[in-house]
This record gives structure tokens, sequence and C-alpha cells, in this order.
């Protein structure tokens, strides 16, 4: 004989506990591999902190590969993939990712000690936190469970990642697309308190700035002068310079004081002083650098949890440039 529930109440009651035991099996944790890989936030700290002794920009490197996986189809590992119609070959990523060989050890030390348990996406995310903490920033327990992606699409990456020559509202919009908000804007933008950029990233701004004829007017004219010599018309656009001047490797909120004195290096650096949206934040954190950390903290927590998979979806990766 069947049975059917009449009750309106009962009804909702039992979707809202369906909903709920569906959240909690999808959600990530800290202590996810606690069991299953007890030593790995130890494995992935000493492999970090080797790679940041031999090359200190690695830490702004395996950061901005976060960032870059995060803002694509979420936080799945597939800016690794090596398939050439993928995130990495992307004009966004093509250009200046890396940090690819350091997560390569990091993956291959993990898998010797709890093999075809931990993903790739996790390992990013850990490393990430790693690298801000070692180079002197805050810390944060980085949330765990995320599954790796088998899809990677360069023109979802072209579209979705940010470029040094956007407006600020252009970059609103593209958090906004996933989930991130002003603040997050701001604050994850101080990531360029450590790392460095190419000539090619902002040489537009030195001699002929939106075809004025001039440089950027908003250019403090000592590091003007300096730039325009390091970064000469018809130079090597794949020279190097310093995203924070003058606090080139520590990770604290000197990238801000320098945004208020015309000091940002980027076009889109020194634009988050210059818009209404966004003005305020940055006077308040080059004034105060634990409020910085903290938001710092909370909002790569926030990007983290872009779009995750878990549970049953994608994979984990033996190789973290390639699907199993």
């Amino acid at each position: 004989m069947k049975t059917s529930i009449t009750n309106p109440s009962l009804v909702v009651a039992l979707l809202l506990v369906l909903l709920l035991t569906v959240s909690v099996k999808s959600q990530l944790t800290s202590d996810f591999y606690d069991t299953t890989c007890p030593n790995l936030l130890q494995i992935v700290r000493r492999e970090v902190r080797n790679a940041i002794k031999f090359e200190m920009r690695m830490a702004a490197s395996l950061l901005r590969l976060h960032f870059h996986d995060c803002l694509v189809d979420g936080c799945d590992a597939s800016v690794l993939l090596d398939n050439t119609d993928g995130e990495k070959f992307g004009f966004a990523n093509n250009n200046s990712a890396r940090g690819f060989e350091v997560l390569d050890g990091v993956k291959n030390a993990v898998e010797r000690a709890c093999s075809g348990v931990v993903s790739c996406a996790d390992i990013i995310a850990i490393s990430a936190r790693d690298a801000v903490f070692l180079s002197g920033g805050p810390s944060w327990k980085v949330l765990l469970g995320r599954r790796d992606g088998r899809v990677s699409n360069q023109t979802t990456a072209n579209s979705a990642l940010t470029t040094p020559f956007e407006t600020v509202d252009q970059l609103t919009a593209k958090f906004t697309a996933v989930g991130l908000n002003t603040t997050d804007l701001v604050s994850l933008s101080g990531a360029h308190t450590i790392g460095l950029a190419k000539c090619s990233s902002f040489s537009q701004r030195l001699f002929n700035f939106s075809g004025t004829g001039a440089p950027d007017r908003t250019l403090e004219s000592e590091m003007l002068s300096d730039l325009q010599s390091q970064c000469p018309t018809n130079g090597d656009t794949e020279k190097t310079v310093a995203f924070d001047r003058n606090s080139v490797d520590l990770f604290d909120n000197h990238y801000f004081k320098n945004l208020v004195n015309g000091r940002g290096l980027l076009q889109t650096d020194q634009e988050l002083f210059s818009a209404t949206t966004t003005t305020s934040l940055v006077q308040s954190y080059s004034e105060d650098k634990n409020l910085f950390f903290n938001d710092f903290r909370n909002s790569m927590i926030k990007m983290g949890n872009i779009s995750p998979l878990t549970g049953s979806q994608g994979e984990i990766r033996k190789n973290c440039r390639a699907i199993n």
C-alpha cells in the first residue's frame, strides 16, 4: 500500500534535513586529513620552506597559483593541468604563472607519505598559506577536502582572470562573479606586497600612457624615473621589478603605503587608491597592518571556498599535471 506525507510542515522539515545533510557532507574542514594523512601539514610546510629558501620570489608565485586556480571554475587544481588548451597556457598564465615544479615536489613528498589521498587542489591551498606565513604574513586554518577537476578551460581563464590593465570596476565585476566583494578585492590585492612583475605589465604607464604622449601622472616622480631606466622603450620586456618598492620580500602592509604615495607598480594597483569604492580601504590598510592581515586572512579562506569539488566529484590526481 502506498503512503504519502500530507502535512506541509513535515515536508518542509524533511527537505531542510536533506539540504543540511548535503551541505554538511560537502563542507570543507580543517581536520579532513587528520586520520588519512596526519603529517600532511608538516610535509607541505617543509617543502615550501625549502623552495622559498632557494628562491624568495617563489612565495609570491605559489600564492598567485592559488588565486589563479580559484578564480577559474573554482579551486580544483585545473591550473596545473598540462593540456595545451588548458588554463596554464592562456594569456593570463602562460606569460607569468610559475611554481609548477615546486608543487610537483610537494605532491611527490605527500604521495610518499599518503598515496592517493591528498588532492592537488588542497596542496595548492596549503602551499599558499605557508608561502604567506613564511614571508612574515598571517596564518590561518586552511579548510580542506577539495578534489581535483578533470577539465581545464583556457577560454574561461582568459575571461575570468584579472589583468594589469583593467579598471577597478572591471576588477570588481570579476570578483563579484565568483562571490567576492570589494573588501576581498582590496585585501587580496595586498598579495602584491611580495613578488615581481615584468616590465611588459606596467611599461604602458612610463612613456605614453593612454596615448597621451606622457607618463601616467599618478606615478610618483622618483619611482617613474627609476622605472624608465629599468624598462626603457624597446628594452627587455621580460625584466622584472619588485611590486612593493622598498619592501620586496616581506609580507606586510607597505604595499598600501606605497599606493597612498603614488608608488603602485601596476595601473590596477594604483587605481585602488583613486577609485571611490576602494580608496578608504587602501588608506585604512596603510595605517593598520593588523586590519589588513585580518581581512586578508578572511578573504583567503573565502576565496579558497569558491566552488570546490567534494565527495564523489572530480578525483584525487596522482600527478597534478594530468588527470588519472
